[in-house]
Parts: structure tokens; sequence; C-alpha cells
């Protein structure tokens, strides 16, 4: 791990923060993430839901597949099952996964790629290691973050992007020695490759040992900091975290809306993150809307909701291809 590396000299550098001039963030919440079983039989750590959501706004869910090292036979995926109201964002650090849904999209997600299947109006899809990772057995680690859609585009059809690992904008810390890659949202006027319906930052860094990483960050954007492996300090008031852990940082102790993350990783890191600590950095604009919430849609009404089974169950969210077609027992319990 990391799957997509580069020598940070060799990169474009982020801007040096003044000291002085920067309105730092300050941690106020620190989560540390629950085990849960989904799909097939595969654990994920999930840190949110479970704190307030108004704090993760417009992010929905968090899960943290990995780093396990599996057994022939032991890598297991999801069923076809379907959504509707938000986007599915799932990035492969090692390993590989296979995606399929109902309009088409899909493909192999491996070392680095992130598939972002925006479900929207309702979709079908199926998530599963290739066969040669479940006969053979390997390292697998990799994320899916759910992504609210405001009212106004919960509505729009379906869409899939495929983003390669050679896609991801990799960027330097401005000192040189800490890696980061923007998956989507823009920092410090570079780019990342996804494309979004809600403004969010998605970025995974790499903080070499004992380095220091200034981020600059929009003021309207909440933030979060998820610790993917190793350990190290969020905030000016160096709150300690690591693995499974995540920060939500407020407001700045100045004006209630920093505009700058400081980040540094411990001098000692485990064996496992001997390249630095390994995290995730979250923001986006938050909708404000009412949540509705029930197994694999989310929408602002519970009528909404009622309607999405419905639709479901009249065939109106995409044709699950007829080699694939389940029984009617595992289509309803993808609804779990």
């Amino acid at each position: 791990m990391p799957a997509v590396t580069a020598n940070p000299l060799t990169l474009p550098r982020l801007p040096r923060l003044p000291e002085g001039g920067t309105d730092w963030r300050r941690v106020a919440k620190v989560v540390t993430a629950k085990k849960h079983v989904e799909g097939e039989g595969f654990q994920v750590r999930r840190p949110f839901p479970g704190i307030d959501l108004s704090l993760a706004d417009p992010f929905l869910l968090l899960d943290h597949m990995g780093a396990v090292e599996y057994g022939p036979g032991e890598a297991k995926g999801t069923p076809w099952h379907p959504h509707r109201g938000f986007e599915t964002v799932t990035y492969i650090i090692d390993g590989a996964f296979q995606h399929q849904d109902t309009t088409g999209g899909g493909g192999l997600i491996t070392d680095g790629a992130t598939q972002w299947m925006t479900a929207a109006s309702g979709i079908q899809h199926i998530e599963q290691p290739p066969p040669e990772l479940v006969s053979r057995g390997g390292l697998f680690h990799g994320v899916q973050l759910w992504v609210n859609l405001p009212r106004a585009q919960k509505w729009v059809a379906p869409r899939y992007q495929d983003i390669e690992a050679r896609d991801v904008k990799l960027l330097a810390a401005d000192d040189g020695s800490s890696l980061v890659r923007v998956i989507a949202g823009s920092l410090a006027g570079h780019d990342g490759p996804g494309v979004t319906y809600t403004p969010i930052n998605y970025l995974h860094a790499t903080v070499a040992p004992g380095a220091r990483l200034a981020l600059p960050w929009p003021r309207d954007f909440n933030a979060m900091v998820y610790v993917l492996s190793g350990r190290g300090t969020v905030g000016v008031e160096e709150v300690a975290l690591d693995e499974g852990r995540l920060a939500v940082l407020g407001g700045s102790h100045h004006k209630g809306t920093g505009d700058g993350l400081v980040l540094r990783a411990a001098d000692a890191q485990p064996q496992a993150s001997a390249h630095g600590w390994e995290i995730l950095v979250l923001g986006g604009l938050p909708i404000r809307e009412p949540v509705a919430r029930y197994g694999p849609f989310v929408m602002n009404t519970r009528d909404e909701i009622v309607q999405a089974f419905e639709d479901f169950q009249a065939g109106r969210m995409g044709t699950i291809p007829a080699e694939k077609v389940p029984h009617r027992s595992e289509a309803d319990e993808s609804l779990a």
C-alpha cells in the first residue's frame, strides 16, 4: 500500500500556508469506526453514519474494507441490489473488485482506481471480487463512500464514471515530503477527475513519518479526516488519530470557518505503514435538506422511500441481465 504512488519531489507542490495568516480548523469530534458485516459476509469498518449526519453532510456513509489478506475461497462481494437518491464511490487501494450495473456501466476496479456510480433516479448493481481473487486469495483494501444528492438531482438519469489510477491528480506537500491524491474536487487549483453533482473534496494522502501536511480548504466546506493506517495528529491542537478513527474538524478558534487543515504524521509508524500515515481527507458543501433513509434508498421524505420500494418491485430500476437474474428471495434480501 498504496497502489498509486510517485516520488513527491517530481510533483507539483501545494502552496506553503502562512502560520499567522491561516485560519486553521480545529477538531470538533473524534469517532472510532464500528465493525459491520455487509453483502455476502465481508467485514467493514464504518465511522459514519453513527455521528450526527449534519456533521458529515453531504456524505452519508463511509465503509473501510480491509486491509485483509484473503485465503483461497474467502473473498466475498454483494448480490444484485438497487439504489436511489445518491452516489456510491468505490476506491480500491489494493486488490480488485468487479462492478456491473443495469445501465451497462462497470468493469474491473483495481490498484488505485475508482468507480463512481450515480444511482440518482434508480439503478441496480452488483460488486464482486474477480474469480482470480476468489480462487487464489490475496490482498484486498478499499473504501466505499456514499455521497448524497440534492433534491433537484435525485431524479436525474443514472451515470457511471470509470476513474483509472492514472487519472488521479497527484500533488506533493509544500516541502515535497508527502503525497496527496486528488480523486474529486479541487485543491489549490488542481482538479481531481471525479465529476460531482455536489461540490466535494475527496483526497487520499500519504504523510511521510514525522512530516507536516498543510492543506488549503474552502471555508464553506466541512472537513473530516479518516485514518486508513498508521498514526498521526490532526489540528493545531494535535489530537491523536490512529487507524480506524475519524476526526471531524469544525470551525477555527477565531472565525468559526477556517481555511486551512494541518496534519502531522507520527515519527514512528507501524510496520504496515512504513511509508507513512495513510489518510482520507473529505469535505463538501452541506446540502442541508431533510434526509429520509431506508436500506439502499436515500430521499427527502418517507413517501419517496415508499415510492422507491414500489418502483423497485415494479421493475423500474433497470433490468438485470437475463443470465444474472436472482431468485426473488435474493432480490428481497438485497433491500436489507
